[in-house]
């Protein structure tokens, strides 16, 4: 009776962990795949920033692959709108780095399906620039070929440091996202909670002197 008494626990213990992990395991497994597609979807290989006389200049690689929930919407005629971003801050081994300047670019990827090509719409210009009309539009005949438009950033002119020592240490953070906002409305309800629609990437440089020609 006592060695039964004593058992008994024991028995029931082992099955309880059992139904435990049958009940739990596959919901842990569901979570862990929902916050590996939290993940973010844009990296930046390739970041370079080189400071040429009082300019400063940008150039990227963003690894990116469209969601399948982003490329059908592309598809029904939903252009899609990237933004650039590229802040320099000031080393201040005292304090806080100081934001020195920024810059913003945007590039709009659409489909036209009446010509079956695609399109992509660069701002160009430097800060504020950007928002004077000033665009660069190409169409091309695949979405491949439309995404390594925007996947590259070539020599992308972001500041002017006329006022900043040249000896002073400068870092770049950088950022690629898409730009829910706009979206559709309805596209941007229905993007809230979904990890799909999170495209963005971030990468930080040091600023360094343009080699010589």
């Amino acid at each position: 009776m006592i060695m039964t008494a004593f058992s008994m626990p024991c028995w029931k213990s082992a099955l309880f962990k059992r139904l435990l992990g049958r009940l739990f395991l596959p919901t842990l497994l569901t979570l862990f795949a929902v916050a590996s597609q939290a993940q973010i979807q844009a990296e930046i290989p390739i970041l370079r920033a080189e400071r040429s006389g009082n300019e400063v200049f940008v150039s990227a690689n963003v690894s990116l692959e469209l969601p399948t929930i982003v490329e059908d919407a592309l598809l029904k005629g939903v252009p899609m709108f990237f933004m650039l971003e590229a802040d320099l801050y000031l080393d201040r081994w005292y304090w806080y780095d100081k934001r020195i300047s920024g810059a913003q670019r945007q590039l709009r990827l659409a489909y036209q399906p009446l010509t079956r090509r695609w399109r992509v719409t660069q701002s160009l210009g430097m800060g504020s620039d950007s928002s004077q009309g000033l665009s660069l539009n190409q169409s091309y005949e695949s979405l491949a070929e439309a995404l390594s438009v925007v996947r590259q950033v070539s020599r992308w002119k972001v500041a002017e440091l006329a006022d900043t020592d040249p000896t002073s240490k400068i870092k770049l953070l950088f950022r690629f996202r898409l730009d829910l906002s706009q979206l559709p409305r309805p596209f941007q309800i229905g993007a809230i909670g979904q990890s799909e629609w999170d495209i963005q990437g971030v990468a930080r440089t040091a600023l360094r002197e343009e080699a010589a020609k």
